[in-house]
């Protein structure tokens, strides 16, 4: 129930992990037994990231704020909509600035596409080329990344202008990252098991 940001900075600092922890929104067809170790360790994690969020009491109440004929689409608007808020929170977390911690994710992915599978790698390029991250900061940008994911699914769907639904609950789902996303954090380092 997070997106590309906090997976990557719930990774280990190199690019196995990064790449694993990553994956797992790119593994269908993959052949995973014939992976680096390491990258295994970081799908393995991306996973337990998921299962741990999409079972959270903070999760299942965010959920609730959306409208029945949207509440389908409501784990995808929340992916995108949690990192928007680690980005608008960072400092609540870590040291480093967001904007110098970005430039080093965008070289670290682009030093790791080599690990990537193709269609991976694709999305991971247009993430650093189009700064999908400074997109992710400001709600009418959001909005309109949101619109372009509603664009590709490929079947008839209410998930268009689903910005419209997190305006006016925007305060209620902030809150419901800040109770998540310390947890996750602890969880994930209490797991370890990328060590």
């Amino acid at each position: 129930m997070v997106n590309y940001l906090a997976h990557a900075v719930l990774a280990q600092p190199n690019h196995y992990s990064l790449t694993g922890n990553l994956l797992g929104d790119f593994c269908k067809g993959v052949n995973t037994t014939q992976l680096h170790p390491r990258i295994v360790a970081g799908l393995y994690n991306h996973r337990a990231v998921d299962r741990f969020t999409d079972q959270h009491p903070a999760v299942r109440s965010a959920k609730q704020l959306f409208s029945d004929q949207r509440r389908r689409f409501a784990g995808i608007a929340l992916d995108v909509l949690f990192d928007h808020f680690l980005i608008i929170h960072w400092q609540q977390f870590y040291p480093q600035p967001f904007a110098d911690y970005k430039q080093q994710l965008y070289r670290q992915l682009a030093e790791a596409e080599h690990l990537m599978p193709a269609h991976m790698a694709a999305t991971i390029r247009s993430v650093r080329t189009h700064d999908w991250f400074s997109n992710y900061q400001q709600l009418a940008q959001l909005g309109t990344a949101l619109d372009r994911i509603a664009q590709r699914i490929r079947f008839a769907n209410q998930f268009g202008g689903m910005i419209e639904e997190i305006k006016p609950n925007y305060a209620a789902l902030e809150q419901s990252f800040l109770w998540l996303y310390p947890e996750l954090r602890q969880y994930i380092a209490a797991l370890a098991l990328e060590n």
